[in-house]
């Protein structure tokens, strides 16, 4: 194992505990302002978490499955805003 793989793994359970913060506030959030925050967490930190495991993993699926991840909470954001102007 390299110090490359080390780092990539610290970085990894960085971004999982990001993930986690961001459900966290999804749940908890007092305000719909701040659960609309947590999605957009939610998606840029999980889009990386993706990559950085494409990296480390040597599997280039991920990078794949990383696209989708920031597709569909894009569209999770959009519906969540429309619904909220209601």
């Amino acid at each position: 194992m390299t110090a490359v793989d080390i780092a990539l793994y610290a970085v990894a359970a960085v971004l999982l505990v990001c993930i986690g913060v961001g459900l966290w506030r999804a749940v908890r959030g007092p305000s719909p302002e701040d659960r609309l925050t947590a999605f957009v967490l939610l998606g840029t930190s999980g889009a990386a978490l993706f990559v950085v495991l494409a990296s480390a993993l040597h599997v280039a699926a991920l990078r794949d499955v990383a696209v989708t991840v920031v597709a569909l909470a894009t569209v999770v954001v959009v519906v969540y805003t429309r619904r909220a102007e209601r």
